[in-house]
C-alpha cells in the first residue's frame, strides 16, 4: 500500500536564502560546520543540538533569526559581528503574532489543560517566552524547537516553580504534544503522523529533561504519562515518510526513558522498569543502537538502586556491547560507571576499581560529535558523584565524601537537582564517617534547595542522614538540621 503524502501549509512570507551565512561556512560541509557550532557552544557553556539540517535551514532562509542560545554561540564564533552581519533579520522583525495558517496543528498546549490567559508558552501570548521561537520557524513542518536550553526560559521556569510547584511547571511546559494528547483522550488518534509531530515529540523529551535538571521528578511524573501515551499513538498511526517514522520511534523511546527516569527518581521502581523495557523494545524493533544503549544504561542504574547489583552489572555490560560502535568515549565512560556501581553493590572492590579506572580513562578522551544529546548532564561533576556513590556502597566514607564534595563544587548551577543530590550524598557520607557537624552543615544546604527541587530520592537520603545523626544532637548544627528536617513537608 502506498502512503499518501500530506503537505503542511507553508508560511506566507517569501523565503530568502542567507547567502552571508553560507559564505561564513566556507569549505566546511554542513555537518562539519554544525560540529564547529556545537564545539563553540560548549566553550561558552551553552548546549545546542545543531546538525546539518539546522545549518541547511539557516542558509535556506527558513530561520530568519536564531533563538537566544544560538545567537550567543554565533556571536562567540564570529566576534565583533552582529546578527545582521551574519545575514539574519532583526529579532523585532520576526517576533510578531502572525496568524496561524489554516490547517496547522497547534503544538503548544498545556498537558491536560486548555489555553488560559496565564499560559506562558501560548504562541499567541505576548509574554517573554514567545521570544524563544523564530516567528516563521514556529509553524514550520520540520521545526526542531531547538530552544530548550536558553536562560530566558530558565528564569520563567524558576518563577513558575517557586510560585506554583512542580505540577504547575509541568502543566505549563510539557505541552508540545497538546493537540495529540487531546485527540488520544477523545479516542481520535491522528490518521498519519508528520514531521511536525516528530518535532513536538522531540521537544517534549527536552523539556522533561530541562525541568528534571532543575526541579527533580516528583512534580513531573504524573504529568508525563499523557505525552507518552500520545507518542505511542503517533507510532500506531504511522508516518508520512520513513525519516519521520524513524524520528518518531527514536523520540518515543527517549520519552519512555525520560518518563522512566521520573518514576525512578520518585521511587516508583516498578513503573520505571516497565518504561525502560518499553524503550528497549522500541530500540530493538528499529535497530536503534543509541536508544538501546540508553535504555540498558538506565536499566543498570535502576537495578543498582533497587538492590539487584548483579542485574546492574549485566545491563551495564550489555549497554557497553551495543554502545561501543557508536564511537562516543563519554558514553562508554558513563556505562563503565554503571558497571562499577553494580560491582560495588556486590561488594567486589576489585571489579569496582577496574570499572572506575576505565571510566576515568574514557572520560579523559573528552567530548566528540558522537556523544548523544541526552548525555548533556554527564560532566566531571557527575563522574565524581557516581564514584562517590560507589565508595559509599563499599563503606569507604572518607573517599566517598571527598568525591561527593568535589561533585557539588563542580556542578553547573543549571543542574539544581544534581547540586542537591551531591550535597545530600556528602551529608550522608560525612555522617556515617563520624563527622556529624560537617554532615549537618551539608544537610542544611540541601534543605535550602528543597523549595526548588522535588525528589523522593533526595528526601530519602536526607531521612537516612537524619537517622544517623540522631545520637549526635550535641554536635554543632545537628539539632538545627534535625529540627528543620522534621518540619520539612514530604513529597506526596
Amino acid at each position: 500500500m502506498t502512503s499518501s503524502i500530506t503537505t503542511s501549509s507553508q508560511p506566507d512570507r517569501p523565503v530568502r536564502p542567507n547567502h552571508t551565512f553560507r559564505q561564513l561556512r566556507g569549505r566546511h560541509s554542513p555537518a562539519e560546520f554544525a560540529a564547529l557550532v556545537r564545539r563553540a557552544a560548549r566553550e561558552i557553556g551553552e548546549r545546542v543540538s545543531c546538525d546539518a539540517r539546522y545549518i541547511g535551514r539557516v542558509e535556506a532562509g527558513e530561520i530568519r533569526c536564531p533563538n537566544y542560545a544560538y545567537e550567543r554561540v554565533f556571536l562567540h564564533m564570529f566576534p565583533g559581528r552582529t546578527l545582521a552581519d551574519l545575514g539574519f533579520a532583526h529579532r523585532s522583525a520576526v517576533r510578531g503574532r502572525g496568524a496561524r495558517p489554516a490547517g496547522d496543528v497547534p503544538l503548544v498546549l498545556a498537558v491536560g489543560e486548555t489555553r488560559g490567559p496565564v499560559d506562558p508558552y501560548d504562541p499567541q501570548n505576548g509574554s517573554e517566552p514567545q521570544d524563544r521561537f523564530e516567528e516563521q520557524d514556529r509553524h514550520h513542518p520540520q521545526n526542531t524547537y531547538e530552544t530548550h536550553d536558553n536562560y530566558e526560559e530558565s528564569d520563567v521556569l524558576r518563577r513558575l516553580f517557586m510560585t506554583g510547584g512542580g505540577a504547575t511547571v509541568a502543566a505549563a511546559t510539557l505541552g508540545p504534544l497538546g493537540s495529540t494528547i487531546d485527540a488520544v483522550a477523545a479516542n481520535r488518534p491522528p490518521h498519519r503522523a508528520g514531521s511536525s509531530h516528530a518535532a513536538a515529540l522531540e521537544e517534549a523529551v527536552r523539556r522533561i529533561r530541562l525541568l528534571d535538571d532543575r526541579h527533580g521528578a516528583d512534580g513531573l511524573y504524573r504529568r508525563a504519562a499523557a505525552p507518552l501515551r500520545a507518542a505511542y499513538a503517533l507510532l500506531d498511526a504511522g508516518a508520512t515518510r520513513q525519516t519521520t517514522a524513524e524520528r518518531l520511534h527514536s523520540g518515543a523511546g527517549e520519552l519512555a526513558i525520560s518518563v522512566g527516569w521520573l518514576a525512578h527518581d520518585s521511587g516508583r521502581f516498578d513503573d520505571a522498569r516497565s518504561h525502560y523495557a518499553e524503550a528497549l523494545a522500541t530500540a530493538r524493533m528499529t535497530g536503534d543502537q543509541g536508544l538501546e544503549a540508553h535504555a540498558f544504561c538506565n536499566t543498570a542504574f535502576l537495578a543498582r538502586d533497587a538492590g539487584r547489583p548483579r542485574e546492574a552489572v549485566r545491563a551495564a555490560q550489555a549497554a557497553q556491547r551495543v554502545g561501543r560502535p557508536l564511537g562516543s568515549a563519554r558514553l562508554m565512560s558513563l556505562l563503565a560507571l554503571r558497571e562499577a556501581g553494580g560491582w560495588a553493590g556486590l561488594a567486589d572492590r576489585t571489579g569496582c576499581e577496574q570499572a572506575l579506572a576505565r571510566a576515568q580513562a574514557l572520560f579523559e578522551r573528552g567530548h566528540s560529535d558522537a556523544d548523544p544529546e541526552w548525555m548533556s548532564f554527564y560532566g566531571e561533576a557527575e563522574l565524581e558523584g557516581l564514584e562517590a556513590q560507589c565508595w559509599s556502597t563499599l563503606g569507604d566514607w572518607r573517599r566517598a565524601s571527598r568525591h561527593a564534595r568535589r561533585a557539588a563544587e563542580l556542578q553547573d548551577p543549571h543542574f539544581t537537582r544534581n547540586i542537591a543530590l551531591y550535597t545530600a550524598e556528602l551529608a550522608d557520607d560525612l555522617a556515617r564517617g563520624g563527622r556529624p557537624d560537617e554532615a549537618a552543615r551539608a544537610g542544611l544546604r540541601v534543605l535550602d534547595l528543597l523549595d526548588q527541587v522535588q525528589s523522593s530520592r533526595i528526601q530519602g537520603m536526607l531521612a537516612g542522614t537524619a537517622r544517623v545523626l540522631l545520637p549526635h544532637r550535641r554536635a554543632g548544627g545537628v539539632q538545627e538540621f534535625l529540627d528543620r528536617h522534621a518540619s520539612t513537608p514530604r513529597v506526596v
